[in-house]
């Protein structure tokens, strides 16, 4: 629910309390990780390439797990909607994956991912559009506030890298608990030898 500043004017929603302002706060998030992308070099590049492509994993899964199936079964046309959407997230999906295997030092790099950016772009304003003005039009906070909770309990155990195909709740439910564990497991690998690189270097 939105508070009220002093003068009467209304805040925006709190996104802790508000799934589509905490759902539009990732979306800027995501836009200002593709900036930083593209803005920096060498080992800070890879390093936030690696945080994008975690943010766009768990964000979508929660998506997928969260707000597609009430969408679907709660909106007018929601059926419609959402298939759109699962086939936008997994187009996304197969062009992160093909991102996760270049060198982000590569020439074919910062073109491959700027489309990949006004794809996602694209994706996320639709969704704003098609789902979350609607989302907002139910004016259930209650609704809303649960929604932001569960939204947060599916990202705490979302895969942390992107599963081309595994884009349905039902899907996301059965094979994403395994994905995590080893996506997790490989950002901790990861991780553990970039530090070893760093003493060593």
């Amino acid at each position: 629910m939105s508070q009220t500043t002093p003068a009467g004017i209304p805040d925006a929603p709190d996104a802790e309390k508000d799934v589509v302002a905490l759902l539009m706060q990732q979306h800027g998030e995501i836009r200002n990780l593709f900036d930083e992308v593209e803005r920096s070099e060498g080992d800070a590049r890879r390093d936030a390439f690696h945080r994008l492509v975690r943010m766009l994993a768990v964000h979508e899964t929660a998506e997928e797990e969260i707000v597609h199936p009430f969408v679907k079964r709660s909106v007018p046309g929601g059926e419609g909607v959402v298939a759109e959407r699962l086939e936008e997230e997994r187009e996304a999906k197969e062009q992160l994956v093909r991102l996760e295997d270049m060198d982000t030092g590569d020439p074919g790099f910062l073109p491959a991912l700027l489309a990949l950016r006004m794809d996602v772009m694209r994706h996320a304003r639709a969704e704003e559009r098609y789902e979350f003005a609607r989302l907002r039009r139910l004016n259930d906070p209650a609704k809303l506030a649960s929604m932001a909770r569960a939204l947060r309990m599916a990202e705490a155990t979302a895969p942390t890298h992107p599963h081309p195909g595994v884009e349905s709740a039902a899907r996301n439910m059965a094979l994403g608990p395994l994905a995590a564990v080893v996506d997790r497991t490989r950002d901790t690998l990861r991780d553990a030898m970039a530090k070893d690189d760093g003493r060593t270097g």
